[in-house]
């Protein structure tokens, strides 16, 4: 997944291809976020506002990102709050 992907924009149907995308999809459903996929095509993602945009962000981050920085991600919030 090209980091150009993490980083979606508003209005915009962005595609998740690769063996998470149905990961993703439900993790989307909870969200409430519209996405579709048919079998064998990527997930696609409908992002209307910044709010969806950063949660796809996110879930696409969980899991994609390498294990180290989601820890450190981990540990700046916890500095943080």
């Amino acid at each position: 997944m090209s980091k150009s992907n993490l980083e979606p924009k508003l209005g915009q149907v962005v595609e998740v291809s690769g063996v998470h995308r149905w990961e993703v999809y439900r993790r989307l459903q909870d969200l409430e976020i519209a996405c579709w996929c048919d079998l064998g095509q990527p997930l696609q993602v409908q992002i209307d506002n910044a709010v969806e945009a950063t949660q796809l962000g996110s879930v696409l981050r969980q899991f994609t990102a390498p294990r180290q920085e989601l820890v450190g991600l981990l540990e700046n919030s916890w500095l943080a709050s």
